[in-house]
């Protein structure tokens, strides 16, 4: 009788035993902070001087890494980037911790040379590395449509300027965009005295041809957060328009274009001219 007991109390404890929670021992623990971040941003040495090319480097800080260098965003922990102005150039750092929390850290990098810098730079930022543009005045109308792959301006509908206040108030005459080097910002000037900020890329291996074979557009640009002048489609709803078929860019002249969705050759494209101020 004894020993039935005995088994039954171990039964009971080995039982009791088997439910008891485990214990984890790999508690998720706060996030580092900005004190704690280990990174760096140093400029390649060419002929003696800091180039433009930027080694990034944030190896082993416990969160994710990414990188905005003015020109673009790196998400890694490690990589080399190139930044087009010379002068002072701040890189953010910005690391996502386990728990959620972000932490951002600024280095400014001294950049004394350029190299490999493609000269659409220039002629859409300037010498100086700010360049304001207009509306072409010279045209009868610098914005509306026409055919995708066919014009090379408005041919369809065609809208002077006084009239594009109408389509997007303050976009009309008197307002401007000017296009920042530093940090490569769009800036939308309106003609009420207000202003809106985005950023802008341009890649010129995205060439469009004609049905001839002929080079139609020489390259894409792209903006963010902020469109050109009177940058929507109308028959979209007036959707805003962010990605550009680049026809035309010289030191003086800047022309673009936007097909709707599906157009084929002679389908409905829009068209923007400018000029610079």
């Amino acid at each position: 009788m004894k020993k039935s007991i005995l088994l039954s109390i171990l039964a009971v404890s080995v039982l009791l035993a088997s439910c008891e929670p485990i214990e984890h021992r790999d508690v998720l623990q706060g996030g580092i902070t900005e004190s704690q971040l280990n990174i760096s941003a140093i400029p390649e040495i060419r002929d003696g001087v800091n180039s433009n090319y930027i080694q990034l480097n944030s190896d082993g800080n416990a969160c994710l890494s990414s990188w905005n260098y003015g020109f673009g965003t790196l998400v890694a922990t490690k990589g080399t980037v190139k930044v087009m102005a010379k002068g002072p150039n701040t890189i953010v750092y910005t690391g996502l911790n386990a728990d959620g929390t972000m932490i951002t850290k600024s280095i400014t990098v001294q950049v004394d040379a350029l190299y490999d810098v493609e000269p659409e730079w220039a002629l859409f930022c300037g010498d100086s590395g700010l360049k304001d543009w207009v509306w072409d005045n010279t045209v009868a109308g610098p914005w509306g449509n026409g055919g995708y792959k066919g014009n090379s301006a408005p041919g369809w509908w065609v809208v002077s300027i006084n009239d594009i206040n109408g389509q997007a108030p303050g976009e009309g005459a008197g307002a401007s965009m000017t296009f920042s080097l530093i940090g490569a910002k769009i800036i939308k000037n309106y003609n009420d005295g207000t202003t809106a900020e985005g950023s802008f890329t341009f890649d010129m291996s995205k060439i469009t041809y004609d049905d001839g074979g002929a080079v139609w557009a020489k390259g894409k640009l792209n903006t963010k957060n902020v469109t050109v002048l009177c940058g929507k489609s109308p028959n979209e709803s007036n959707a805003p328009v962010y990605s550009y078929d680049i026809l035309k860019l010289t030191e003086n002249n800047l022309v673009l274009s936007y097909p709707e969705p599906g157009a084929g050759s002679w389908g409905t494209a829009w068209f923007w001219v400018f000029m610079k101020k």
